[in-house]
């Protein structure tokens, strides 16, 4: 798992790079505010390498709570910047925070 956050200095967007090596055969999508939970509007591309890789355009000054979403299973990212509890999971949510 890792994040790459690069901020433009010209407008109040955060470039965010997202990638997940899931287990070999498994696919991997990311999942949270920014696409309604919805691992269909995932933004992850399978690489050659087996890594899944997204780029998102994220408005700064704000916070966005997000998972990865493995074979039915959600995951928090370890590099996160934080975790906030969801009430309707009954479990924590991976945070960005921009």
């Amino acid at each position: 798992m890792a994040i790459q956050k690069s901020f433009l200095k010209s407008k109040n967007i955060c470039k965010v790079t997202f990638s997940y090596k899931p287990e070999k055969g498994q696919e991997a999508y990311l999942v949270g505010d920014f696409n309604g939970w919805n691992p269909e509007n995932s933004p992850l591309k399978p690489l050659k390498s087996g890594v899944f890789k997204g780029v998102l355009d994220l408005e700064t000054g704000k916070e966005y709570e997000f998972k990865y979403f493995i074979n039915g299973n959600f995951i928090n990212d370890e590099q996160a910047d934080a975790y906030k509890f969801n009430e309707f999971a009954g479990t924590e949510n991976s945070v960005i925070a921009l």
